[in-house]
């Protein structure tokens, strides 16, 4: 028989790679929760790990097993909340990843309305620029922009519309000049990012001539996009990130947009799951509310509503 506790042992020990860690997370001995996988283990008929005095490996069982143990567990707790005496109220873990300046500047704001809706959510939020293995992690679902790689995931759209935005602050424009084309990039200072281990320096733009990707360069590089976002404002040079990131800078008139939107990539925002049985009552719920939100922020600047810059002066008249 396969007891849930060992279960969840199981896939924290994935999280942590080392049962001992595990184990102080779920407060227990370290010798319980070996005995737990291992209990686990004789029950499957399989080994889940490969272990070594300095390491703790999943097998390939353990990676065939791993999504499913963490579905027996969602499973669990969906049942729960259906017996709930209240059940028009969430509770229990909200476990969220998202983008750096994304999470720090717009969602962490907004959650806290959301969960002054739903008081009984505990939010866990892991904000890294570096794609969430939703397999791998327990974790509820991902906030990412552009298209997925994984098919297999289920991807919400929050606002499909959006696109990246080429802007400088005011300061930047002046003492460097106006790109007048995609081609002057290579004389301006292009802050980069890292986004899962790559430097985003292959800018993608869809010109009304065709698409065009640049090799871009400069003097600084950081894999916290938040961080990034910062060196523009400060008039340090130009960024090619998320519009609806930028949008508080664009507002304020911190940042200014060099090229029209229509002229940049697209980067729609979505709300990813792991598989369907994560689309509970809290996920739909978010989704609806954080679309709700995106729509709010991106109708308070159209494309093209940044009157700073002479299009026409950059692009020449159609």
């Amino acid at each position: 028989m396969i007891r849930l506790n060992d279960v969840e042992i199981f896939i924290r020990s994935v999280e942590a790679v080392s049962f001992s860690e595990a184990a102080r997370h779920l407060n227990i001995s370290p010798g319980l929760a070996s005995a737990a996988v291992q209990r686990l283990e004789k029950a499957l008929k399989v080994r889940l790990f490969i272990r070594s005095t300095r390491s703790l490996q999943l097998s390939e069982d353990g990676e065939r097993y791993l999504p499913h143990a963490i579905a027996l567990l969602e499973a669990q707790r969906q049942g729960r909340a259906a017996l709930a005496h209240d059940s028009c109220e969430l509770s229990g873990p909200l476990r969220l990843s998202v983008p750096s300046d994304f999470g720090r500047n717009l969602l962490l704001g907004w959650m806290d309305e959301f969960q002054g809706r739903h008081p009984k959510l505990v939010l866990h939020l892991r904000m890294s620029d570096r794609a969430a293995d939703l397999l791998r992690h327990p974790l509820d679902a991902a906030l990412r922009y552009g298209a997925l790689a994984d098919s297999s995931l289920v991807a919400l759209p929050l606002i499909e519309n959006n696109r990246r935005a080429l802007c400088a602050s005011p300061a930047y424009l002046e003492r460097k000049g106006v790109p007048q084309s995609v081609d002057d990039l290579s004389q301006h200072n292009c802050l980069r990012f890292v986004w899962s281990e790559q430097i985003h320096e292959r800018w993608r733009f869809t010109l009304p001539e065709g698409e065009r990707t640049v090799g871009v360069t400069g003097d600084r590089v950081s894999d916290d996009a938040d961080a990034v976002r910062r060196w523009a404002v400060a008039g340090q040079g130009l960024i090619y990130k998320s519009r609806l990131d930028l949008m508080p800078d664009l507002l304020a008139g911190h940042l200014v947009e060099v090229f029209p939107s229509s002229h940049c990539e697209p980067s729609p925002l979505h709300l990813i799951c792991a598989h369907r049985s994560r689309l509970t009552p809290v996920i739909t719920q978010l989704r609806s509310f954080l679309q709700e939100r995106c729509g709010q922020l991106a109708a308070k600047l159209p494309p093209g509503g940044n009157e700073k810059v002479d299009y026409e002066l950059v692009f020449g008249n159609p």
